[in-house]
């Protein structure tokens, strides 16, 4: 691949560059490729709206929705008469 300059850089920007890439124990030019890669990416997969449904919950979470719902899986037999 070839290579990019890029000149002009906000300093504030090089230094937040700089101390993620310190932080993270990344090259500078690794945290600007995921940077590049975060911006290019598409936003959503397809059906990721589903995947908190699908799998999503927490054994805690999936427990406290049956309690909550639990009444509504009650048959009222007065009203099927």
């Amino acid at each position: 691949m070839q290579q990019i300059t890029i000149r002009g850089l906000d300093p504030d920007v090089e230094k937040k560059i700089r101390s993620i890439a310190k932080h993270q124990n990344k090259s500078i030019n690794q945290v600007i490729k995921e940077i590049i890669h975060k911006e290019f990416k598409p936003k959503h997969a397809p059906a990721a709206s589903l995947a908190t449904l699908a799998g999503g919950w927490t054994r805690h979470e999936a427990e406290l929705f049956k309690r909550t719902i639990a009444s509504c899986e009650q048959i009222d037999e007065e009203m099927w008469k």
